[in-house]
C-alpha cells in the first residue's frame, strides 16, 4: 500500500492510502488550484521546504535530464530532501558531456539517480537501426522517454521539474502545480517564473557548475541527434527538434492556463 496525499478545505494536507495496483486519481484539479493560491507568491526554496516539509505531494520524485539549468532545480530540492529519488532517461542518445554532467552533480550534491531505460525488446522491434529519430522523432521519444518515465511513475503521486515560462512559448504561463494528464498525478515546476537572471544569480550563489556544451551555444540540451545550437533572439528551445512542427517530447505538454482569475497564477 503507497501513500497519497489530498488537500483539505484549508490546505492542509490529508493523507489517505490507496492501491497502488490502481489508478485512482491521487489530486484534483481543485487541489491544484488551491495549491498555486496557497503558495502564490513565495520564494521558490520557501515553497519546495513548505510542501515536501508538510508532506503534501505523497510519495515525489524528481524528473531531470541534466541539461543547461537542471543543477538549480535538483540543488534547491536535495538540500530539503537529500534521498528523493532523480529520475534520468538514459535515452542511449544523450551527448556524452550530459553524462558526464550527470556524474559529475550526483557526487557534488550526493543525489539518489535512477537511470531509466527504454526497453530492449521494443528498442529491437521499433528502431533496431537506432534512426527512428531521423524520421520519427515523436516514435523515437515515445520509446526512449515517455514509456520508461510513465512505467517508473506509477509509484509516485508528484513528479518536480524544472520547467521554466521562459524557455519558449509553449511553456509561457507555467504555473507552479498542475495535473500530469488524466493520471491524477500532480506535476510541481518550482522555478515556472524564474528569468534567465534569477538562475544565472543561483549558479553563481551556490557555485554550481555548468553543462560544458552551455557555452557552446546550446541553452536547451537533449538528445544529441534532435540538439542543434540556438542563434541569438532565438528561444532557448528552438534547438531541440529544429525543422520539424515539434516542441515537446511527449513528456510535457503545451501550458494550458489555469483560468482567467489572476489568483490562480502562481508566479506573480
Amino acid at each position: 500500500m503507497g501513500i497519497s496525499t489530498s488537500l483539505d478545505a484549508n490546505g492542509i494536507g490529508n493523507d489517505r492510502r490507496r492501491d497502488r495496483i490502481d489508478v485512482a486519481p491521487r489530486f484534483t484539479q481543485a487541489d491544484v488550484i488551491r495549491l498555486n493560491n496557497l503558495f502564490r507568491g513565495q520564494d521558490a526554496a520557501e515553497v519546495v521546504a513548505s510542501v515536501i516539509g508538510a508532506g503534501l505531494l505523497g510519495e515525489t520524485a524528481i524528473v531531470s535530464s541534466f541539461g543547461a539549468e537542471s543543477a538549480v532545480l535538483l540543488h534547491l530540492v536535495s538540500r530539503v530532501a537529500p534521498d528523493m529519488p532523480v529520475l534520468f532517461l538514459d535515452t542511449g542518445k544523450h551527448f556524452p558531456e550530459t553524462l558526464a554532467y550527470r556524474d559529475e552533480l550526483a557526487a557534488q550534491l550526493g543525489l539518489n539517480i535512477v537511470n531509466l531505460t527504454p526497453d530492449p525488446d521494443e528498442l529491437a522491434k521499433k528502431d533496431a537501426t537506432e534512426l527512428r529519430w531521423s524520421y520519427d522523432p515523436d516514435g523515437c521519444c515515445e520509446i526512449r522517454k515517455v514509456k520508461p518515465l510513465e512505467k517508473a511513475l506509477t509509484d509516485f503521486d508528484t513528479s518536480i521539474t524544472g520547467r521554466k515560462g521562459f524557455q519558449s512559448a509553449t511553456r509561457q504561463g507555467l504555473p507552479r502545480f498542475e495535473l500530469d494528464g488524466t493520471t491524477g498525478r500532480l506535476k510541481f515546476n518550482p522555478l515556472a517564473n524564474w528569468t534567465r537572471e534569477m538562475l544565472d544569480a543561483y549558479f553563481a550563489e551556490h557555485d554550481l557548475p555548468r553543462h560544458p556544451l552551455e557555452a557552446q551555444g546550446y541553452p536547451s540540451i537533449g538528445c544529441s541527434p534532435c540538439t542543434s545550437k540556438v542563434k541569438p533572439g532565438e528561444d532557448p528551445r528552438s534547438g531541440r527538434w529544429r525543422g520539424w512542427d515539434k516542441t515537446e517530447c511527449g513528456i510535457h505538454e503545451a501550458v494550458t492556463p489555469l483560468g482567467d482569475d489572476p489568483a490562480n497564477d502562481p508566479a506573480f
